[in-house]
């Protein structure tokens, strides 16, 4: 059996499926275009695990859909769709699976970043607004590289480039404390995304420095005390590629 992964990172995918009893006597080849997590990766994993062999490809995820077609049994992409241009990539994407062959794209972000509690309404709704608004506008090597309702796109294109969607479901985050605050590294996790928002709106026009930075500043306050609400929205996606391309019937 050929497994590809795209966006592959530090191999924690693998763990996850070996941990389900999903992962046996398989090639599993892990793509990310980030050698240093690939060696991070092959630092933890080896080259074999439990009888699946390892392979890990650095190199860019265009440049490696120029391969030959039809090769995978497989294909798994976590977390990724909603970076790259995919109405462009996806047709060649599928292509490289065999006709029948199954996908598993998940965590493909659908337009919904909640905070809770308020901070100031309007303003609250302004900076969710922007902030997705930067994914639609990102770029990488000067073409798009995002969509910020990728979850809610995927199903017709995956239609129109030749694959059947067989199981679909929400994937959504929902981070918030309990009666002993966040468990786990999640308050860590929350400080990441409001990092995160602060690099991507801060340079934005629209936004008054000091109402955004107050703004933050409030958020914060709320992450510290343990009010801070997080949810996230989004899908996943199992089928298979079309043994006949529907254009062609």
């Amino acid at each position: 059996c050929q497994i590809l992964e795209l966006g592959a990172g530090v191999g924690t995918m693998v763990e996850r499926l070996q941990a389900a009893g999903l992962l046996t006597r398989a090639d599993y080849t892990l793509l990310d275009g980030d050698g240093e997590l690939l060696r991070l990766a092959r630092e933890r994993l080896g080259t074999d695990q439990q009888g699946t062999r390892l392979h890990y490809v650095a190199t860019a995820f265009q440049d490696f859909l120029r391969q030959a077609p039809g090769k995978y049994d497989l294909i798994v992409a976590h977390s990724f769709l909603d970076l790259i241009d995919l109405p462009l990539l996806l047709p060649p994407l599928l292509a490289l699976l065999k006709p029948g062959a199954a996908f598993y794209f998940t965590l493909n972000f659908d337009g919904g970043t909640i905070l809770q509690p308020p901070v100031q309404p309007g303003l609250d709704e302004k900076i969710e607004r922007l902030y997705h608004q930067t994914m639609d506008e990102r770029l990488f090597q000067g073409v798009p590289a995002g969509d910020s309702q990728t979850g809610r796109h995927l199903p017709e294109l995956l239609r129109q480039s030749g694959a059947a969607v067989t199981a679909a479901g929400s994937s959504d985050w929902v981070v918030l404390a309990g009666p002993d605050g966040y468990p786990d590294d999640e308050a860590y996790f929350l400080a990441c995304i409001l990092d995160t928002m602060e690099m991507a709106l801060r340079d934005r026009p629209e936004l008054g420095v000091t109402e955004f930075a107050d703004w933050l500043g409030r958020r914060r306050q709320q992450l510290a005390s343990g009010e801070l609400f997080y949810v996230a929205h989004q899908l996943d996606y199992f089928g298979y590629r079309l043994k006949q391309d529907p254009q062609k019937v």
